[in-house]
């Protein structure tokens, strides 16, 4: 690989079609975008390859819609795992948390998760109301439930290769497409070569030459990159909003228990606390608001 290669292997996701047939297909690389998920909690070893692979395949799955908004993924588990939660927006942006019981073994996704739901939700930007689809879960890797949920609640046929480490999430994603083939076996053909990329390759090499190593027999379009980062959607208005929601008495009966209400954001670990002051401040500041809209 040469020095410029080595400098496109980062947080992207590279779209690709083959030309004349129904198949389209994602390659996505998370460097600095999983790392920031990892910097902000400690995550037990075991845990993290689930994490990294399902944030993979959520912006492969995003990258697929045409949305403004956000798609979440959740993994809601009946084993010491009992949620991972994945959101990736329209912008390209992502963040991911998890939420487990004492000591994980070293063991494969379906041993920490056991039984339970794999959940879609697409919230579209502005909308009140989403979309949800949910399914129970099936298969032994991320990937597999995954390519479950497509072609049961969408019907579309999906195949995924994910890998993870602790640098770095990757995955590939092809797509059969509605509509006519002039080259019937071409699904076929794509997916037995994809099934010969390694996690290795995912991992490490730059999109276009893995798409190169896989199909340099094929008539391929290749899209330009679009850059994936971390982002998350936490603010103390929203922290506002939501003691606003609790209720006078209930923020108040906080802060005669504890002194101060304290909330930490479960996917950035940012800490947002209100005194006496503050909290009294959040309910003066809804009065002026709904007396300014009050006004003629």
């Amino acid at each position: 690989m040469t020095a410029s290669e080595k400098s496109m292997v980062g947080d992207s996701l590279q779209r690709f079609l083959f030309e004349g047939a129904p198949v389209r297909g994602e390659i996505v690389h998370l460097d600095a975008t999983w790392r920031a998920v990892l910097d902000r909690h400690e995550y037990p070893e075991p845990l993290r390859a689930a994490m990294g692979e399902l944030m993979a395949a959520a912006a492969l799955l995003s990258a697929t819609l045409k949305f403004s908004g956000s798609l979440i993924m959740q993994v809601q588990g009946t084993g010491a795992v009992k949620l991972i939660v994945v959101e990736c927006t329209s912008d390209n942006t992502m963040r991911a948390t998890a939420k487990w019981d004492g000591d994980l073994p070293a063991s494969g996704f379906r041993e920490l998760v056991g039984n339970g739901r794999f959940v879609i939700t697409i919230a579209p930007a502005g909308a009140k109301q989403s979309y949800q689809g949910v399914v129970e879960l099936e298969g032994a890797s991320v990937a597999a439930v995954l390519e479950h949920y497509m072609a049961t609640s969408e019907q579309l046929v999906t195949r995924l290769w994910l890998a993870a480490d602790t640098q770095q999430a990757a995955g590939m994603l092809l797509q059969r497409t509605p509509g006519a083939a002039a080259d019937p076996d071409a699904w076929n053909r794509a997916v037995k070569l994809g099934e010969t990329v390694t996690a290795s390759e995912l991992l490490t090499l730059p999109a276009r030459q893995v798409i190169r190593r896989l199909y340099h027999a094929e008539d391929i379009r290749v899209f330009d990159a679009r850059i994936v980062s971390f982002r998350c959607s936490c603010s103390r208005e929203r922290v506002v909003n939501m003691l606003r929601m609790l209720g006078r008495s209930e923020v108040r009966s906080i802060l005669r228990e504890r002194g101060a209400v304290e909330v930490d954001c479960e996917f950035c670990n940012r800490h947002y606390a209100f005194d006496p002051v503050d909290a009294e401040q959040v309910f003066a500041s809804e009065i002026v608001t709904r007396a300014a809209s009050t006004r003629h």
